[in-house]
């Protein structure tokens, strides 16, 4: 038999029992489009943290509170406040910009639409350190922050929560936690990694933050930049001196703070998000195996059920390789129908997370092309048994199956 004559006999069985085949294939569509749906997902992920790492100078800190342990549980001690900012800056040699984020929710209302945010108090250097762009307006200013001045910046999602566009909300005034703010810029939408998102946050001067809404001075974040060409461990050292005089630490005894280095929590961050990405892909790759699985079960049913026919063609001529290819090639061309479908269920699944759940996604030709050969590697994997036993059968022993 040539291998148009194998392929074409292939399809019209596919076809004589269509219902069927198409049950069949529901395993492979459903592995390969939680695969596609689970590494677009992680893709998108892995993006953002890629994002985030490129921007992030790699000479940034973070001085963070304390963790003590009580009864066998973690707690945060909230140790570092407004106070600690001033020394930072005068009596640290390495650090160039001092940049505290003192946290809060955020209850805003404006023109009867109301939302939730993480409300940040900080200083005018925060989108700098951060490569924070300010996609509408601005951000505010030293004179305002010394001013103690009612000026907020909204995070991307915040307008459109509030029923507005940025353009429209920009100048107008909102109401938050009691007081009035008027909005003096928008950032550029940022995403996030895992943590947070900057999308939904808004951002107030930190003396505003401290005497209008907070009440205290209590800080959960003082992020620090180092000065070009000093060594990160350096100014580790030097802020740990200064902080320790400042909370009155006396030697011995453990610090009350940790300092962080961004870039390098970003990076295990990122090799987190990597094996999360494989484990979810691994998970749905077993249902791949399954539907091959079910693929191999079909095919030794349609073994059976053709026995006669499998000995009629025998009788004609037919060799084992014919038979053998003929049952591999009905075993592969289920799988690829599969795993076409399976890639646009992927493919619309993760545009799906992406409008309606608000994830990042990125569908990748690296994780199609995988999806596609892998798929064909189940239906040649899973079909070999059942195509080299129609192969071996006796054919006279089939010629007299269901006479």
């Amino acid at each position: 038999m040539l291998i148009g004559e194998i392929i074409r006999v292939a399809f019209q069985s596919i076809r004589a029992n269509l219902f069927r085949s198409m049950l069949t294939t529901l395993g492979i569509i459903i592995g390969v489009g939680a695969v596609i749906a689970m590494l677009a997902a992680g893709a998108g992920a892995q993006k953002r943290i890629d994002d985030q790492l490129a921007a992030l100078g790699s000479n940034i800190l973070s001085l963070t509170t304390s963790q003590f342990f009580s009864m066998g549980v973690s707690r945060e001690q909230m140790t570092l406040t407004v106070d600690d900012i001033e020394p930072l800056q005068e009596n640290t040699r390495y650090i160039d910009a001092v940049v505290p984020e003192l946290q809060t929710r955020g209850q805003f209302e404006y023109a009867g639409n109301n939302t939730n945010s993480r409300l940040i108090g900080t200083t005018h250097h925060y989108p700098e350190i951060f490569n924070y762009p300010v996609a509408y307006g601005r951000f505010f200013s030293l004179e305002e922050d010394l001013a103690l001045s009612r000026v907020i910046v909204l995070g991307n999602d915040v307008p459109e929560d509030l029923g507005q566009t940025p353009e429209e909300i920009l100048g107008k005034t909102v109401m938050g936690n009691g007081q009035r703010f008027e909005v003096v810029g928008v950032l550029e939408a940022i995403g996030s990694s895992g943590g947070p998102s900057p999308d939904n946050s808004t951002f107030i001067p930190i003396s505003t933050a401290e005497h209008r809404v907070a009440g205290n001075s209590r800080v959960s974040t003082i992020n620090l930049r180092v000065a070009d060409g000093v060594p990160l461990e350096r100014a580790m050292v030097d802020i740990e001196r200064v902080l320790r005089a400042e909370h009155q630490i006396l030697p011995g005894e453990p610090n009350d703070f940790a300092i962080i280095d961004r870039k390098q929590f970003l990076a295990t961050q990122q090799e987190a998000q990597q094996t999360f990405t494989f484990l979810l892909a691994s998970i749905a790759g077993v249902s791949l195996l399954v539907g091959g699985i079910g693929i191999m079960n079909i095919m030794l049913v349609s073994v059976t059920e053709r026995t006669h026919e499998i000995g009629v063609r025998k009788a004609l001529g037919a060799t084992r390789t014919n038979i053998l290819m003929q049952f591999l090639v009905e075993s592969v061309a289920l799988c690829l129908f599969g795993g076409l479908a399976g890639i646009a269920a992927g493919v619309g699944t993760a545009n799906a997370l992406s409008r309606y759940a608000g994830w990042e996604t990125f569908v990748s030709p690296e994780s199609v092309a995988l999806a596609f050969v892998f798929s064909i590697g189940v239906g040649l994997f899973f079909g070999i048994w059942p195509a080299r036993r129609a192969a071996r059968l006796d054919p006279i022993e089939a010629l007299r199956y269901e006479t």
